[in-house]
């Protein structure tokens, strides 16, 4: 009998004890949010994991800082780097540096075309047979290159007139040769559904319904990078004088660019990241040329273009003292374009589109749009400062050039950061190393983070989601102490992970934390870095040892 009552008090302990465990984790949640609940969950997850990590922490080191500022030219890589479409024919010739979108291939080789038919109709000029030479260099990049005179072509055909204003401005001699090479219009690209919403309330859609959308938290748009994309500066341009007609640069203008700022959730390196973070619907409108938009089949059913801002006309400027000779070479090229058949072409292409559209603003000039972008960038992120986390792949496969140039980017790059931010540093091989914690980027902090990065040294394997499990979770910790701050990882690697976690193991940390993760890859397998970045629409760049400092330092310049 005794043994028979132990056996049920036993059975009926546990039965209770299973009771009370399986009521408190029934109710543990009540009252509580589905985001509350994901929150939680996501946070036990990620302190298991970071557990098992179990990352080091190094000694500080300091490093001796550079305060001078940034040297573009110093950046850029070879103008090699950047291809030659249309070689010249002859020995009397103008290299023309030209934009991506008319000096490509495909649908965006109009001008690689024309400019083949002129060097193959054996134009004669001042008695010499003459030709030109075409190279493929987007508009913000060629500017970089002309204004810091690292490498002035005879001539240039940017999208639009911004960049000569610019280059006019620098001081490098410019003449415009010809307004228009071909035509083109930059426009809001918006989905049909939210368009419809958007003349419902405001019984228009412009550049100035859009932004009071946005600063009213209605319409969720993103835009590429002023400093670099010639419909970014545009846009940026227009966004100001929209504030304030009579002084865009002005207090009134500002204001009114911040508190629209604050609600802008993407601002993208390059048109291809805005295309693909659009086609995740997680935007209800993009920036877009024209010329683009027609040729993507995947938009024009869904979404609606609305033009803005200044034309984008393609003019063609003479640079510097060019010799009489090669003055008249860029003349004879610029009539040549404008016959009937390559205009017609052009056509064909999607240039030469919404012709009855004319630009309501009148030409701005150089130090106009330089301050323009000097506002952007440090306005950008409102009142919110940036805390990021630089995660640095240091495996056996890193050594030699690789991690050297990994270390000379960091360094160079860390003068975008800004003293107003936080910034945090790890390396991963089979181990996690946190060499540096997340601190707000003062000159002590800058001096640590120099220290820290020349300090790594490569060996062993590529454990790279253990390295970003460590950096969520300091990002985390930094989010408790200042919930406003805006969360980014930079993740620098070769190669794909050979060690610790998948991707499929943190995939649902990194969809929960929504913590946009950059990557470069140093001559890598970009599409194994893509599959990270894509998750929250962040850049990744394949950048190899020749351009990896500029590339670094323009995506810092757009994130930070």
């Amino acid at each position: 009998m005794n043994k028979k009552f132990l056996f049920v008090s036993a059975v009926l302990l546990v039965v209770v004890f299973a009771l009370v465990y399986f009521g408190v984790n029934a109710t543990s949640n009540w009252g509580k949010s589905k985001d509350q609940v994901t929150a939680e969950d996501a946070g036990k997850k990620l302190n298991k994991l970071y557990a098992k990590i179990a990352p080091l922490s190094a000694d500080p080191i300091k490093g001796q800082i550079d305060l001078d500022p940034v040297n573009v030219a110093d950046t850029l890589p070879d103008i090699s780097k950047f291809p030659i479409t249309v070689e010249n024919t002859t020995d009397n010739f103008v290299e023309i540096f030209s934009s991506t979108e008319k000096s490509g291939s495909g649908v965006d080789g109009w001008l690689t075309e024309t400019a083949t038919a002129f060097n193959n109709a054996n134009i004669v000029v001042n008695g010499k047979p003459a030709s030109v030479k075409i190279r493929n260099i987007a508009s913000g990049t060629a500017t970089d290159y002309i204004k810091s005179k690292k490498y002035v072509p005879d001539a240039f055909t940017p999208s639009n007139e911004l960049w000569g204003e610019m280059v006019k401005a620098s001081g490098v001699k410019t003449e415009l040769i010809a307004k228009r090479l071909v035509g083109n219009v930059p426009g809001i690209v918006i989905s049909k559904s939210k368009h419809d919403t958007l003349v419902q309330k405001y019984g228009s859609v412009n550049v100035k319904t859009v932004t009071e959308a946005i600063s009213n938290n209605e319409f969720s748009m993103g835009y590429t990078d002023p400093f670099a994309s010639s419909t970014g500066l545009n846009f940026l341009v227009t966004a100001l004088y929209t504030f304030d007609p009579a002084n865009p640069l002005g207090e009134q203008a500002v204001q009114g660019f911040e508190q629209f700022q604050a609600n802008v959730p993407f601002i993208a390196s390059t048109t291809i990241q805005m295309r693909d973070a659009a086609t995740s619907g997680r935007l209800d409108g993009f920036v877009l040329e024209y010329q683009t938009f027609i040729n993507a089949a995947e938009l024009k059913n869904d979404y609606v273009f609305t033009p803005f801002g200044f034309r984008h006309d393609s003019p063609l400027y003479a640079l510097g003292d060019l010799p009489k000779e090669k003055l008249d070479v860029i003349k004879k090229f610029a009539e040549f374009v404008q016959q009937e058949k390559y205009q017609t072409a052009a056509k064909d292409k999607g240039f030469n589109n919404l012709e009855n559209y004319k630009q309501e603003l009148e030409p701005v000039d150089g130090s106009t749009l330089i301050s323009a972008q000097k506002i952007w960038k440090e306005k950008k992120n409102g009142d919110k400062s940036i805390a990021a986390v630089f995660v640095a792949d240091v495996s056996g496969s890193m050594d030699g050039e690789p991690l050297m140039k990994l270390k000379e980017s960091l360094i160079k790059g860390q003068k975008y950061l800004g003293k107003d931010n936080s910034i945090g540093l790890v390396s991963y091989s089979d181990q996690v190393t946190i060499h540096l914690p997340i601190g707000k980027f003062d000159a002590n902090q800058q001096s640590m983070f120099v220290g820290a990065v020349e300090s790594l040294e490569a060996s062993g394997g590529t454990a790279t989601f253990n390295g970003i499990v460590a950096a969520i979770k300091m990002l985390e910790d930094e989010m408790a102490k200042n919930p406003q701050v805006k969360p980014l990882i930079f993740v620098l690697s070769d190669g794909e992970t050979n060690r610790g976690y998948t991707l499929q193991d943190i995939r649902g940390l990194i969809e929960n934390y929504r913590i946009p993760i950059y990557t470069i890859g140093y001559n890598a397998n970009i599409e194994a870095l893509k599959s990270i970045s894509s998750i929250n629409e962040a850049a990744s760049i394949n950048a190899d040892t020749d351009d990896v400092v500029y590339k670094i330092g323009s995506l810092f310049n757009v994130q930070m």
